[in-house]
C-alpha cells in the first residue's frame, strides 16, 4: 500500500465532499435532527417516580443506528457516482493499487463519519441530556465504529449497483433488516429462533448491544469489548470484499 497515494485519495474526497454542502449537511446535521425528533416524540412521556425515559434507551440506540444508515447511504451513492463517471477507470490507469483507492474513500468518509457521531453525541448528552451509567467516550467509539460499517458496507454494495436508484435500492435489502432485528423493538433474546439466528449474524446488533453494555455499566465489560472486536471484524471484512469486487465502471 503506498501512503501517499492513498492520502490523497482521502484528500481528494474531502474535498469534493467541501463542494457539496448538501452532502455535508446530510452527514452532520441530519443525525442530529432525526435525534431531536426522536426527543419531542418522548417529551410528553409520564413517568412514575424513578422510571428511566423511553428517550434514553432509543436515543442511546439511535447514535449507532443513523450514522449507519446515513453513512451507508452517502458512500454508496458517491462511490457509484466515481464509477459511472468514469473517475474510477482514469485512476486505475495510474500507478495506483485498488487497496490505496479504496483506504483513501474508506479514509475520508471515515473521518466525516467522526464527525457526524461528535455532533449527535454532543446534541444527546448537551441538549437532550441522555442519561447513561457508562462514559460518553464509549458512546463515541460505538457510534464513529457503527458510521465506518456503514462505510465499509456501502462500498461493498456500490459494486452491484449500475445507477443511483439502484444504490438507494439496498437500503431496505441491507438496513433495514438489520434495524428491524438489532433489538431496537424486540430484545434478540425474545425473538423466535430464526430471527435471533439471523441477528447474531448481522454486524448492527452488536453495535447495539453495546451500547446497551454502556447504557447498564459505569465500567467497561467483556461483553462491550467482545462486541468491538465483532464490529471491527466486520469492517474489516466488508473492506475485504469491496477490494474485489471493486470495478473500473458500472457495465
Amino acid at each position: 500500500m503506498n501512503l501517499k497515494m492513498m492520502w490523497a485519495t482521502c484528500l481528494r474526497v474531502l474535498m469534493q465532499l467541501k463542494n457539496d454542502p448538501r452532502s455535508v449537511a446530510l452527514i452532520l446535521v441530519v443525525p442530529a435532527i432525526l435525534l431531536a425528533v426522536i426527543y419531542w416524540l418522548y417529551q410528553n412521556e409520564v413517568l412514575a417516580p424513578g422510571q428511566p425515559r423511553t428517550f434514553d434507551r432509543v436515543g442511546l440506540m439511535m447514535l449507532g443506528i443513523f450514522p449507519f444508515t446515513v453513512m451507508f447511504l452517502v458512500t454508496s451513492i458517491t462511490m457509484l457516482r466515481e464509477r459511472v463517471s468514469g473517475t474510477l477507470e482514469r485512476l486505475l490507469t495510474t500507478p495506483i493499487h485498488k487497496a490505496d483507492l479504496l483506504v483513501g474513500y474508506a479514509l475520508a468518509f471515515s473521518i466525516m463519519a467522526a464527525l457526524q457521531s461528535l455532533v449527535a453525541t454532543a446534541v444527546a448528552y448537551w441538549v437532550f441530556n441522555i442519561s447513561i451509567s457508562g462514559n460518553a467516550g464509549w458512546v463515541v467509539l460505538i457510534s464513529v465504529l457503527t458510521a465506518v460499517l456503514g462505510v465499509a458496507l456501502g462500498l461493498l454494495c456500490s459494486a452491484f449497483a449500475t445507477t443511483e436508484f439502484q444504490a438507494v435500492q439496498f437500503m431496505p435489502v441491507v438496513v433495514i433488516p438489520q434495524i428491524l432485528l438489532c433489538g431496537l423493538f424486540v430484545a434478540r433474546n425474545q425473538m423466535n429462533g430464526i430471527l435471533e439466528a439471523v441477528s447474531n449474524v448481522l454486524p448492527l446488533s452488536y453495535a447495539v448491544d453495546g451500547l446497551n453494555e454502556v447504557a447498564q455499566h459505569a465500567d467497561p465489560t467483556r461483553a462491550l469489548t467482545f462486541d468491538l472486536l465483532v464490529m471491527a471484524g466486520f469492517v474489516l471484512l466488508c473492506l475485504l470484499l469491496a477490494s474485489l469486487t471493486l470495478r473500473r465502471r458500472s457495465a
